[in-house]
């Protein structure tokens, strides 16, 4: 009995071993945000938006502080990263219309980025890809929805 359950054991391991390197190597192919992996750096107070998935393409907006119209760079955002500073007013609120107007959506600071908007949602139920025009530095508690 002892001999089959070492062999039961055994062959479970090897099945177990030859199983998980699949996996993992199919998980390192899927991983999202290389671009913006690449791009992340200590947090310095801004916000950043690009035109393109995964921080990529023309940087569209990087600024510090709020900013109630994005002169050129409206309704062309796909990637946007918080590198602002933990504590109060640290998340962004991404506003549809210029002036803070529409639907919006939050990036929280502990979420660094959101490298594709084409899967998210503003509160008035609009697609956040391509559609930010504003934005400004909110409490959590200002958030209706949040980008991911």
């Amino acid at each position: 009995m002892r001999k089959f359950t070492v062999t039961a054991a055994l062959l479970g391991l090897i099945a177990l071993g030859v199983v998980v390197p699949a996996t993992s190597q199919a998980a390192g192919n899927t991983v999202a945000g290389p671009g913006c992996d690449s791009k992340w750096g200590p947090r310095n107070g801004n916000v950043y938006a690009w035109e393109n998935l995964d921080c990529s393409g023309a940087q569209l907006i990087s600024t510090a502080g709020n900013s109630d119209w994005w002169v050129g760079s409206q309704d062309r955002a796909t990637s946007v990263m918080n590198r602002g500073f933990t504590g109060g007013l640290d998340h962004v609120a991404f506003y549809e219309n210029s002036g803070f107007g529409g639907g919006h959506a939050c990036l929280a600071p502990g979420e660094l980025y959101a490298d594709n908007l084409t899967d998210n949602r503003l509160t008035n139920g609009v697609g956040a890809n391509d559609t930010i025009s504003s934005h400004r530095w909110v409490a959590r508690s200002a958030c209706g929805a949040f980008l991911t």
